[in-house]
């Protein structure tokens, strides 16, 4: 799958985007990211939004949604504004 990052996350990891195969859901995504890049997780503390294939995964199966090697996942902060 393609993993796609945005604004501090692309500092944090040194990558726009990257190719990952093998986890079967967000959850297992989010492991092995923070396998790659220590500290992964702890960024998304700070209020991270997960969309596959443009969804919210709030609006799907949360960290249980299911992934398969075709899908895009994007990780961006929220905006911030008012």
């Amino acid at each position: 799958m393609l993993v796609k990052f945005f604004a501090t996350l692309i500092e944090f990891t040194g990558k726009r985007r990257l190719e990952i195969h093998g986890p079967k859901t967000v959850g297992e995504l989010l492991d092995r990211l923070d396998e790659t890049f220590p500290g992964f997780k702890e960024q998304l503390e700070k209020g991270y939004i997960i969309l596959v294939n443009g969804k919210n995964i709030e609006h799907l199966q949360g960290f249980d949604t299911p992934l398969s090697d075709d899908d895009t996942v994007s990780i961006f902060p929220p905006a911030g504004g008012g």
